[in-house]
């Protein structure tokens, strides 16, 4: 069955991850229209994808000629397009940013579960194919999560037209994709959580490292159960390349029960066990884009009511607010 879809915002990710994609997947979808700010990227992507540029979310929600709404950049719309969709009953792909504001993230997911629609978050860590080998060797050889390193070095940028500056969304978005993937990878949410954070000017609004310690105890004393550390810096300057290049860390680690993996985001992986090292070639596999998009053709095709997936998403959210609240307090925070 052919998806018929409208594209809301284009992004700096298009020409590399989405418009390939979807082009991949043209047995699976189809793009009816394109509503974006810069209407000559509008009318050139239109173009390319033989459909149309549509002017305003709205209107391209209300269209009959379209089941789902491909959000793939906020610009200055917020959730305003997935409300709309949540109106026409259109299911949603998100890739843009969702809400950190406790109130208005309960506004969406209200409206969402309301209208019983499709919602997939794009979390392109969580699908990544070395991710999904992952959790098959969790399930198979590895035995269950006990402690996770996840790291994410990121070098400073000059602003552009379709790089906009670093602010404080972008630094929650990164967080929330890395303690998404520790949810992920150990199969639960954490239970309590500890943060630091460093400003290069004290009291700045923008942090240039920080890092926070999730405990996934479901009994007796912190530590007692899976531990994950997550640690994302902005120190490097862009003009020092080969600093930003040296020595990376692993994306992530995971000591398991009978041995240890590590990641890199998003084929590499590397893991061992009493047999020796074990290193596995993912490049073969479909890239992420389509592994996204694929499972959201699966949601919102499938027959059973679909779960929105909204949870997952502003739970990882929570655990983000919840670390700021542990920076400033200096001290542990329990999650619910």
């Amino acid at each position: 069955m052919k998806l018929r879809v409208g594209i809301v915002g284009l992004g700096p990710l298009w020409e590399k991850r989405h418009l390939p994609a979807l082009r991949s997947l043209a047995d699976r979808f189809e793009v009816h229209g394109i509503c974006e700010q810069v209407a000559h990227l509008a009318r050139r992507a239109a173009g390319e994808l033989g459909t149309v540029a549509v002017e305003g979310f709205r209107a391209l929600a209300a269209r009959d000629d379209i089941d789902a709404i491909l959000y793939l950049s906020d610009q200055w719309y917020g959730v305003a397009p997935i409300l709309a969709a949540c109106d026409h009953g259109k299911a949603v792909y998100a890739g843009a940013s969702l809400p950190v504001d406790a109130a208005e993230a309960d506004v969406l997911r209200r409206r969402v579960e309301q209208s019983g629609i499709a919602f997939m978050a794009e979390l392109p860590r969580r699908y990544a194919p070395a991710t999904m080998r992952l959790k098959e060797l969790i399930a198979t050889r590895l035995g269950a999560p006990r402690m996770l390193f996840c790291h994410r070095r990121v070098p400073q940028i000059t602003p552009s037209a379709t790089m906009p500056p670093r602010d404080g969304a972008t630094e929650s978005r990164d967080l929330m994709e890395l303690v998404d993937w520790c949810r992920y990878v150990v199969g639960t949410a954490p239970t309590s959580v500890v943060a630091v954070r460093h400003a290069e000017t004290p009291g700045a609004a923008i942090d240039d490292y920080q890092m926070m310690s999730l405990d996934f105890t479901t009994s007796g004393a912190p530590g007692n159960g899976p531990i994950a550390q997550i640690s994302c810096g902005y120190y490097i300057p862009a003009c020092w390349e080969e600093a930003v290049g040296f020595r990376p860390p692993s994306a992530l680690q995971v000591a398991c029960e009978k041995g240890i993996a590590f990641v890199d985001h998003p084929n590499g992986l590397v893991w061992f066990d009493t047999a020796g090292r074990h290193q596995e070639s993912l490049d073969a596999d479909r890239p992420v884009g389509e592994q996204m998009l694929l499972q959201f053709h699966r949601k919102v095709t499938s027959l059973l009511r679909p779960h929105s997936g909204l949870d997952e998403v502003l739970g990882a959210m929570n655990v983000v607010q919840a670390a700021s609240v542990s920076q400033h307090e200096g001290r542990r925070i329990p999650l619910a």
